[in-house]
């Protein structure tokens, strides 16, 4: 496919300017003869959104077919090729992809279903999830995945030990199953075996593992069931780690709940809280997102800040292994700014520029950083060969991109 090609093109060239591969002399020429191409009057089609990955493949996590890790950006396809595709989510070692036409496909590891394909059979290449369609948005667990449709009702599948499938059991399901007593929904995340559902009033509701108040209903009893999150109202976007949870509210500001034993509330302590409190210093936020034990938030003005666990460097602040209850800015040799998107690995922070660059920082054993190296950084570093990067997601140890492929 045109696009593909493009691509691929675009990443050779960078990888061979990196002293990482080979590129033979004809392949030079694919990027510039592409450009000379446009302006020949065809017409202009949108962008394919295509997903790339890096970092950890033990299962097939990376979807390329194959079980080796990568330093470096490779492309997730299928045999067709996995375009299209309009949000990603990952997860311990499985991955998932919506793509436009509201169907969700997945890879890694199957051994409780959450491929959602009915078997438990591993696939390092995109399957799809049967019985999805009409979907808006999609979430990843461990073990466990979410879809929210269209409709405002949320569907989950894999693994059900906390009953954080929603649907009232404690019953595994290989094929999606919808939570009960949720509708008009708006979005979605997924912590360590719990889910999360921002509805349309800017209400919370959450359901599954609840061993350090993570469900914010003041008990730390897991429920098979959504129950509301206290205290918590006019919410527009939410996030999940793997032991709290974070919501931003419409006033720019950010509350917590949850773990707090490496200050990743953000409160200037250590106290864990059964309900939401106020994530200190925080203003004019625009997106948050959630590593493990630690947790990041974008500002408008296009600074990254993050709080708690420092321990691989994950706040990006230059000092590693300095924990901090309160948010730090994330900087670089000049600053990490004009950041337009967010997301966390379980040791990782992800960052994506206006210009289109990712950005990494923190945690690399096995290459999640994807700056072609396996040496953890304290400071942001650029991830190799990747333009126009419109959305990232870090899973534990790898991450996903989806980039715009143009087409004239």
């Amino acid at each position: 496919m045109v696009s593909r090609r493009r691509r691929i093109g675009r990443w050779a060239v960078a990888m061979a300017a990196a002293g990482l591969v080979a590129l033979p002399a004809a392949a030079t020429a694919a990027p510039g003869a592409g450009a000379a191409g446009q302006g020949a009057g065809r017409p202009f089609a949108p962008p394919a959104q295509s997903v790339w990955a890096w970092g950890d493949n033990r299962s097939g996590q990376l979807g390329n077919g194959t079980h080796a890790n990568s330093s470096v950006p490779v492309p997730v396809t299928d045999a067709t090729g996995l375009d299209d595709v309009r949000a990603v989510a990952g997860r311990n070692t499985s991955a998932y992809a919506l793509r436009r036409d509201g169907t969700v496909w997945a890879w890694g590891d199957n051994f409780f279903g959450q491929l959602g394909d009915g078997t438990t059979t591993n696939s390092p290449v995109p399957v799809q999830v049967l019985g999805l369609t009409g979907i808006r948005a999609i979430a990843a667990s461990n073990n466990s995945a979410f879809a929210l449709r269209w409709d405002g009702t949320v569907w989950a599948w894999g693994f059900n030990g906390a009953g954080q499938l929603g649907d009232g059991t404690t019953t595994n399901s290989r094929i999606p199953v919808q939570v009960l007593g949720l509708t008009g929904v708006t979005a979605i995340a997924a912590g360590s075996g719990s889910g999360y559902a921002l509805r349309w009033d800017g209400t919370v509701w959450a359901w599954g593992n609840n061993t350090y108040g993570q469900l914010g209903t003041n008990t730390t009893t897991p429920s098979p069931l959504p129950a509301q999150v206290l205290g918590l109202t006019a919410v527009r976007a939410i996030a999940a780690s793997g032991i709290g949870a974070y919501a931003l509210r419409r006033d720019g500001t950010v509350r917590a709940w949850g773990n707090n034993d490496y200050g990743q509330l953000g409160t200037g302590t250590t106290a864990s809280s059964l309900v939401p409190v106020s994530v200190a210093s925080l203003t004019d936020v625009r997106a948050i997102a959630a590593g493990n034990r630690n947790a990041y938030a974008l500002r408008r003005d296009g600074t990254v800040w993050a709080w708690g666990d420092d321990t691989q460097g994950q706040l990006g602040n230059g000092a590693p292994a300095i924990n901090s209850p309160v948010p730090v800015p994330v900087s670089g040799t000049t600053g990490l700014v004009n950041v337009t998107a967010i997301s966390a690995g379980f040791g990782t922070g992800y960052a994506v520029r206006r210009d289109g660059t990712a950005w990494a920082w923190g945690d690399n054993l096995f290459g999640q950083l994807g700056d072609g190296t396996t040496t953890d950084s304290p400071l942001p570093v650029p991830v190799l060969g990747l333009n126009d990067v419109r959305a990232i997601v870090g899973s534990d140890w790898n991450a996903y991109v989806i980039v715009s492929d143009f087409t004239w």
